[in-house]
Order: C-alpha cells, then sequence, then structure tokens
C-alpha cells in the first residue's frame, strides 16, 4: 500500500513540469523531422535517449552534415551535468537491487533529480524506489509524448512561434524552490552568472562549467556557514 502511495504521489509532484516538459519533447520532435528523421525515427530518439538537450544538439549538429565523431562527443559534453547528478543520487540508490540502480538510473535527468531529491530529504520515510519509478512514469511519458504530437503537427507551427521558451521555465520552477538558505542562494547565483557569461562557449561546455562553479560556491559558502 505504501509503495503504491508513494508511486501516485511522486507520478502527481511531476505534473506541475508538464507545462515545459512536454514542449520541450514537442520541439525535439518536430526539430528532428525537420532535420530528415523519420516519424519513427524521431519518437524512438526521444524514447531511447530521453535526453532533451542532448538530443536537439546532436540533431541540429546531424542536419548541418557534422562528422558523427563531432556529433557523438557534443551529445556526452552536454550530458556531463549527469555524472554530478548520479554521484548526488547514489546515497539515496543504495538500497535498491543491483537490476533497480541499473534501470532506475536510465532516467536522470533534472527534473526527475530534482523532485526526487527535494522529497527524499524532506521525507526520509518515503519508499524512494516507488516514488522515483512514479516521477519518472510521468515525465518519461510526458515528453515521449509530446515528441510524438511534434513529429504530428511540428510543421504546422508558425516560424515566428518560439517554444524553446519552456525550456528556462522549467529549470527556473525547479531552482526557486531548492533554494532554502545562504549556501544554495550562493550556488544558484554563481552558476547562474556563470551560465550566461559562458553561453559562447564551443558544444554548450559553459552549462558544465556553470554547474561546477556554483556547486564549489554552495560548498565553500556552507563550510563558512558551519565554522563561523
Amino acid at each position: 500500500m505504501t509503495e503504491r502511495r508513494d508511486f501516485l504521489s511522486g507520478a502527481w509532484d511531476s505534473v506541475p513540469t508538464l507545462p515545459a516538459n512536454v514542449p520541450f519533447g514537442f520541439v525535439a520532435g518536430a526539430a528532428a523531422v525537420q532535420a530528415g528523421f523519420s516519424d519513427l525515427q524521431a519518437v524512438a530518439m526521444s524514447a531511447l535517449i530521453f535526453g532533451g538537450a542532448s538530443q536537439l544538439a546532436a540533431i541540429d549538429l546531424l542536419d548541418s552534415g557534422s562528422p558523427l565523431v563531432i556529433v557523438v562527443l557534443t551529445a556526452v559534453v552536454v550530458n556531463l551535468r549527469y555524472v554530478m547528478y548520479s554521484a548526488a543520487i547514489a546515497p539515496y540508490f543504495q538500497e535498491f537491487r543491483s537490476k533497480w540502480r541499473l534501470f532506475a538510473s536510465q532516467f536522470i535527468v533534472d527534473t526527475t533529480f530534482a523532485i526526487a531529491v527535494t522529497e527524499y530529504e524532506r521525507d526520509p520515510e518515503t519508499d524512494r524506489l516507488a516514488y522515483w519509478l512514479g516521477v519518472c512514469a510521468t515525465i518519461y511519458l510526458g515528453y515521449v509524448l509530446g515528441t510524438a504530437a511534434g513529429v504530428v503537427v511540428g510543421d504546422a507551427v508558425p516560424d515566428g512561434l518560439q517554444l524553446d521558451f519552456a525550456v528556462p521555465l522549467l529549470f527556473l520552477a525547479l531552482l526557486v524552490p531548492s533554494i532554502t538558505d545562504e549556501a544554495t542562494g550562493i550556488a544558484a547565483a554563481v552558476g547562474g552568472f556563470v551560465a550566461v557569461a559562458a553561453a559562447g562557449l564551443p558544444m554548450n561546455v559553459g552549462i558544465v562549467v556553470a554547474a561546477l562553479l556554483g556547486i564549489t560556491a554552495g560548498a565553500l559558502a556552507d563550510v563558512a556557514e558551519v565554522g563561523a
């Protein structure tokens, strides 16, 4: 009964991300079709990769005729932040069986990580696996269905209508509730400033630089606060 309740709780807690998550998938689907992917390939890309930013980068590079090795390296660099997410969430996954840890790790993205970690810290009694599966089911299905919608009606979207705005709004919605003290505030401020300043770096490496510097600034602020 607890597993079912926590699964549904995870699914429900993820619903507020859908207004941004679904358009993100829509953009990925429309971009893939416009780049020459078949409908099936476009949907399969989202279903198998489940990595919006890296997908969009890869689609753009493939569309411009870039070598495959460049496409792969770019996708890896864009997704380097998931290494940090994995390390941060690993302690919460230790109680899972090996097969479940492997399965659960496939769905670590910005939204699933942020929602789950916030809940795990808020309520240690939560069934972590059930909650995680609920979170992932909602976000994954929303993203893939959004991609399918983008494949079907993407060509009908006017060129002047920019759906990309949904992505930064999603991250802002996740960021604000997580700022609970001075350390997290400093981390957010430093990370945000560096992300804007480093936006022009190649292969979106600015995202990784901003994340590392934001984490470092937050950790130093936390140490200084404890030592005070």
